[in-house]
């Protein structure tokens, strides 16, 4: 058959697309790109929260209208989250698959081939079973994501992660040493680490082991850079920031999720920290590595929260300057610890003052994140070149301090440059969040 992917959600779903491409293939599948061209639909969905969920279900319907004679099949985490309640309800789809033992993907193809309408929710296999090759990479040339772990034991009040992937389950350490030397020699230069929380890679296994991991890696030859996306704020292993100073291969990029700084509103959330011990964290990193770039997300509107709690988050937000945050609206999701926080006409009046508060929030930080991109101004960065701009002399790619997908981007006024390849570049100017670059050439 010919399969079109249709990814949505995190990088997580990502890596798990790319391993389903790569099973599907090796049973005889084809890939295509053209959802028109395709005999089999996947929409490989995000149940994260409510409008993740909205916009999955939009895109099923959107690319079931587009080629209704295409078999379409719901995978992914709202897939695995809703199970045979969402397959009962959505008539339309031919099939339901999880995202637990991605290596089966091929029996529910086997099952739609047959004329079959199924569900398929399997149990995570063992981890020496466990499928994780992948093919073709989803993303742009020259970056991959590697995925550490599934699941998470952290128990904040408000998530449904572990509803939907699990407990903590760390991958095997030499699989994980293999595949990055495996994405190595494909010719990948920027490794992107991923898992709920990095730090706590190997623990469900009883010692974390993240700082062993990354020493090994750091140890592979190569000319290729390692991103920490995803470290929980308070767990944020000691060691790390020196580690990070003394080792070039692992780019001084921290993805810190305070959530909020109001220690009443945290304590709630069912997190250990406050803003105290989070500016702390912040001016230990930054005392090491005064170029280090740190990202966070903040969740508003969860049960509590009032003008006294913004008013400190706002202060906090002013006095951490970070580089890079995502400001979000709290989601009630069923099965959560904190579903029965709140009625729904309490939750709702709350979100709703929350959405003013996130663009007075989003003002505040835009600022600051203009102000510390000019600190860049003037100097000579490697940016990798992830595609060239048809029709312009221009190109558009990524410093070590924007992260895929989720920061800002560097424009190089230049179309003699190679997708996938990393180039010196000088920094000319900041524009809104993204850098301008001329190549420095000779």
């Amino acid at each position: 058959m010919r399969i079109y992917i249709e990814n949505l959600g995190c990088a997580k779903n990502q890596v798990d697309a790319e391993v389903m491409a790569y099973e599907l293939q090796q049973a005889g599948h084809s890939v295509t790109d053209e959802a028109a061209q395709a005999d089999l639909i996947l929409v490989n969905t995000c149940g994260f929260i409510e409008s993740a969920r909205r916009e999955s279900v939009d895109t099923f319907f959107e690319l079931h209208g587009s080629n209704p004679k295409a078999k379409i099949v719901l995978t992914g985490c709202m897939a695995q989250r809703y199970g045979e309640e969402l397959f009962t309800t959505l008539e339309e789809a031919d099939g339901l698959f999880g995202n637990r033992d991605l290596g089966k993907v091929t029996e529910i193809v086997d099952s739609l081939v047959k004329g079959e309408r199924r569900v398929l929710l399997p149990p995570f296999p063992s981890l020496e079973e466990e499928k994780n090759r992948r093919g073709a990479l989803f993303n742009y040339p020259g970056s991959a994501y590697l995925k550490l772990s599934e699941g998470c034991n952290h128990r904040c009040r408000y998530c449904a992660i572990p509803l939907i992937r699990g407990d903590l389950r760390s991958r095997p350490f030499d699989a994980i040493i293999q595949e990055a030397r495996e994405l190595i020699q494909r010719g990948v230069k920027e490794i992107n680490l991923i898992g709920q929380d990095l730090a706590a890679y190997g623990s469900d296994r009883g010692q974390g082991q993240f700082l062993p991991l990354l020493k090994e890696l750091v140890t592979l030859e190569g000319n290729f850079k390692l991103r920490m996306l995803y470290i929980h704020p308070d767990f944020f292993p000691a060691d790390l920031i020196e580690f990070v100073a003394q080792n070039e291969k692992i780019i001084p990029y921290f993805d810190l999720p305070f959530q909020h700084a109001h220690k009443p509103i945290l304590r709630a959330m069912g997190r250990l920290g406050e803003a105290s011990s989070y500016l702390k964290l912040i001016r230990q990193i930054r005392e090491a590595l005064p170029q280090a770039t740190i990202r966070s997300t903040f969740l508003l509107g969860f049960t509590g929260e009032n003008r006294q709690s913004i008013a400190v988050l706002r202060e906090f937000i002013e006095a951490a300057e970070l580089d890079w945050v995502g400001f979000f609206t709290y989601s009630r999701e069923e099965q959560t610890p904190a579903f029965n926080d709140s009625s729904v006409l309490r939750y709702r009046r709350v979100v709703k003052r929350a959405t003013k508060w996130q663009k007075e929030l989003e003002g505040i930080q835009q600022v600051i994140t203009e102000r510390r991109l000019q600190r860049l101004v003037g100097s000579a960065q490697d940016v990798l070149v992830e595609e060239l701009i048809t029709g312009e002399d221009l190109a558009i790619g990524r410093t070590i301090h924007q992260a895929p997908e989720v920061d800002g981007l560097t424009v190089i006024l230049d179309k003699e440059v190679k997708v996938g390849s990393v180039v010196k570049c000088g920094i000319r100017r900041v524009n809104g969040v993204d850098l301008e670059a001329v190549v420095i050439r000779g």
